[in-house]
């Protein structure tokens, strides 16, 4: 087993969900997988190379095991490195003949709840090398709002580079309305908010155009930055001042299935950017500027580490060297809008 090397400095720390995944095959036998929007984005960033903390516990049964083995394969810190007696999260994953997934979820009771804002406050303080704070997907669900929330502002106000995944998961939810404000309020804390052409219409902002309503989003919140996915049509980078870039595949990509996807297109776009030389030099995340030049390895690393996600079944992350080497064989097109 792989564990963290103490040479590599925590540079993000990531909070949400870790879940099984239950595929439903085609003969009807569920195949299990690890899974959760967070967990893999973890796991994603860790097999790039990024030295990351993973701030929810682990359940101590069979499956927990499982995900802690992964997730220190990958090179991940666990802020919690003894397990819960609590269970593991399930989702059961459908999957249409487009390859395109669906959820439904178990998490009552579960080991990857059991955080506070307190504890991951104080986890996150007692690393001078965090630069950025990532979320999304389940944590946003209203009645965890008490535990991310606080964290999340206090994060931004220690001037940490706050990343939120609106990641919408309607079925796990009885009140929408309720889901929906949640969501705003913690996208109310990110300096760079990441959503797709769905979530934009489950938020509310249904557009004929995806552009104008992740611009209408945008303008809802304080974030400088919004990334916008929409599958094989590739994805946007836009700012709060009109500007905006988009890229895109040019090579075919054979599809398994999207689990996963979305996930380590937000992994990869982290890798990218603490690549970049303006993030290193800013001294907070209200300091950081970026130019097209950043834009372009932002984005395309991205979609070459979504790409590669995607011709796998269930959520497989590529390690850094293969998110390179598809970029220098089959780079995305990239174009100012």
């Amino acid at each position: 087993m792989v564990f963290p090397s103490p040479n590599i400095p925590l540079q993000v720390a990531t909070a949400g969900e870790a879940l099984m995944d239950m595929i439903v095959e085609g003969d009807g036998r569920l195949r299990p997988c690890n899974g959760g929007a967070v967990y893999n984005m973890t796991r994603a960033l860790g097999l790039q190379g990024v030295g990351t903390l993973y701030l929810n516990p682990l359940s101590s049964d069979r499956f927990g095991q499982g995900m802690a083995a992964a997730i220190h394969e990958a090179g991940v810190t666990l802020a919690r490195e003894i397990p819960t007696h609590e269970p593991t999260s399930l989702a059961i994953v459908g999957v249409d003949a487009d390859g395109k997934a669906s959820y439904s979820f178990y998490r009552e009771g579960v080991a990857d709840r059991q955080v506070t804002a307190l504890e991951m406050s104080a986890e996150c303080a007692a690393l001078p090398s965090l630069k950025v704070i990532a979320t999304g997907c389940l944590a946003l669900v209203a009645d965890d709002a008490h535990k991310y929330l606080p964290w999340l502002k206090t994060q931004r106000a220690a001037g940490k580079l706050v990343v939120v995944d609106a990641n919408l998961r309607p079925a796990i939810v009885p009140d929408m309305a309720a889901y929906q404000a949640s969501v705003m309020n913690a996208l109310g804390q990110a300096h760079i908010v990441k959503v797709s052409d769905d979530d934009l219409v489950t938020l509310g902002f249904a557009n004929n155009d995806p552009m104008a309503a992740a611009r209408a989003l945008l303008a809802q919140t304080p974030a400088q930055w919004l990334a916008l996915t929409m599958g094989a049509k590739g994805a946007v980078l836009m700012h709060r001042d009109g500007q905006a870039w988009h890229a895109m595949e040019t090579s075919p990509v054979k599809v398994a299935d999207t689990v996963g996807a979305g996930d380590c297109f937000l992994a990869g776009m982290m890798v990218a950017l603490l690549e970049r030389p303006a993030v290193q030099a800013a001294a907070n995340a209200d300091a950081l500027k970026l130019d097209a030049e950043d834009m372009d390895h932002i984005l395309c690393h991205a979609i070459a580490s979504a790409s590669l996600c995607v011709q796998e079944v269930g959520c497989v992350p590529p390690n850094l060297e293969k998110v390179r080497a598809r970029m220098k064989l089959a780079k995305a097109a990239f174009k100012a809008l």
